[in-house]
């Protein structure tokens, strides 16, 4: 026969439950504000644009350039001499071949970018100005109701 587990005593804080309940009265509040809702949608554009040009500027850049050095052994002059035939055979064939070369390349960059797009996403979360001023509002509020709070909140 087993013997039941120990209740676990439910913890009663309505320190914590008013901590919560404020900031979520306060996040409320400054959503109406229109400087921050202004701020909070230039911080969506510019961490969207960062996100867009680091995944799909930087990453799939690097790599076509990098695993062809690293090929090479780091040595531009193999790199180049192994280059030139390929850039050559490009130049000479028909425009069917061509198209097809460049619609290859354009899908290896899109499925890269989009690849390190959603790593990115995933890496670095959106830092909401709103999260921010509720941090700073919270913080001064715990310090004015410091007795009243439990040690941990």
């Amino acid at each position: 026969m087993t013997t039941p587990a120990p209740q676990s005593k439910a913890v009663d804080a309505p320190e914590v439950a008013a901590y919560w309940a404020e900031r979520r009265r306060y996040l409320d509040r400054i959503r109406k504000v229109p400087e921050i809702r202004q701020r909070f949608w230039r911080e969506v554009a510019i961490y969207l644009l960062r996100r867009l040009l680091w995944s799909f500027g930087f990453f799939p850049v690097f790599i076509a350039f990098w695993v062809p050095l690293v090929l090479a052994s780091f040595n531009p002059v193999v790199l180049a001499s192994d280059l030139i035939p390929l850039l050559q055979n490009f130049v000479d064939s028909n425009p069917e071949v061509q198209a097809t070369t460049i619609s290859t390349l354009v899908i290896a960059w899109a499925s890269i970018g989009f690849f390190f797009l959603v790593f990115d996403f995933v890496l670095t979360p959106f830092k909401s100005p709103y999260a921010y001023e509720a941090d700073v509002y919270m913080r001064s509020w715990e310090q004015l109701n410091h007795d009243q709070l439990p040690d941990k909140v």
